[in-house]
């Protein structure tokens, strides 16, 4: 079985219910067409946005978390006419499980949909994306390769404890956690080296419960034989599955590289840290995209007990 059937068998079984806020675009309706096609969970597409005025407790919604932003139900409502907030506002609200959408709109403007409705989840300030690496049967967590350019320690330790949760979820296996750098174990020195080293401590003080090592390069992070001489006695070093890269630039190029000369699948870009699954698409998204990131986003979810 393929990482995609897995993928869908285990999200046909959660049947989490997919809002697609842009159900005027022929990609989403013929994405819609095929989730109901896989039983991949109800949808609801929007028409045009919010197909109407914004019920009550939506107003109420963002009024709650951002009363300076939306200080009367005029400006709360201006908000919710963009399709991306209204659908958001219906996972918030618990109307829906999940919202897929980008199709039509930049990435920024689905993360501030997500922020204005859902929030981040507990513990987390920053949200970060990660795309999932598949090459037969190994898949590897790659982030943050979609949104923050510059992150900080703290924000590198979030994208870990984000990334690590997520992994569970999605592909059901244990996260290992490797922090990426162009030094391994003090072979070299520098402030973007000490940037990692500080975000392994900061992940220290949370006590996580999954395996984290740093900082090591890539090829000690995957590969056994050179772990062992360049980080002997680490319990990550050669066997790990999420990647913590120290910028944007690492992990865009690097995800790319991968996929376009290494032959990988790449899965994403997937929102991550979010109290709620809210998916972006890539406006280059395809009716196949659309599924595959809905069936991620439902595992984000939650499996049904």
């Amino acid at each position: 079985m393929t990482f995609r059937d897995a993928l869908y068998q285990r999200a046909r079984r959660a049947r989490r219910r997919i809002v697609l806020p842009e159900g005027q675009d022929d990609r989403v309706r013929a994405a819609a067409a095929r989730i109901e096609q896989l039983q991949l969970g109800p949808v609801q597409l929007l028409e045009g946005g919010a197909a109407g005025s914004p019920l009550p407790d939506m107003l109420q919604l963002l009024r709650t978390r951002h009363p300076d932003k939306y200080p009367d139900d005029a400006a709360a409502a201006t908000a919710l006419a963009h399709p991306l907030t209204y659908g958001a506002a219906l996972v918030a609200l618990g109307r829906a499980d999940v919202m897929v959408g980008g199709a039509t709109f930049p990435s920024g403007d689905t993360i501030r949909a997500a922020l204005r409705t859902v929030g981040t989840a507990p513990g987390i300030t920053t949200v970060s994306g990660a795309f999932y690496m598949v090459r037969d049967d190994v898949v590897l967590t790659f982030t943050d390769c979609a949104v923050v350019p510059e992150p900080t320690s703290q924000q590198l330790a979030e994208a870990a404890v984000a990334a690590a949760h997520d992994r569970r979820r999605i592909v059901g296996d244990e996260p290992v956690v490797a922090f990426l750098s162009y030094s391994t174990k003090g072979s070299a020195t520098g402030p973007r080296v000490e940037r990692v080293r500080r975000a392994l401590e900061l992940l220290a003080a949370r006590r996580p419960d999954f395996a984290f090592d740093g900082e090591l390069q890539s090829d000690a992070a995957l590969v056994m034989d050179v772990a062992a001489r360049k980080a002997p006695g680490s319990g990550v070093a050669g066997r790990a599955n999420v990647l913590v890269f120290p910028d944007l630039d690492s992990g865009n190029i690097g995800y790319k590289l991968v996929q376009r000369l290494g032959g990988w699948e790449a899965i994403g870009p997937i929102l991550q840290g979010l109290a709620r699954p809210v998916a972006d698409l890539s406006r280059g998204a395809t009716a196949d995209d659309i599924v595959d990131t809905a069936a991620v986003a439902v595992l984000q979810a939650g499996e049904q007990p």
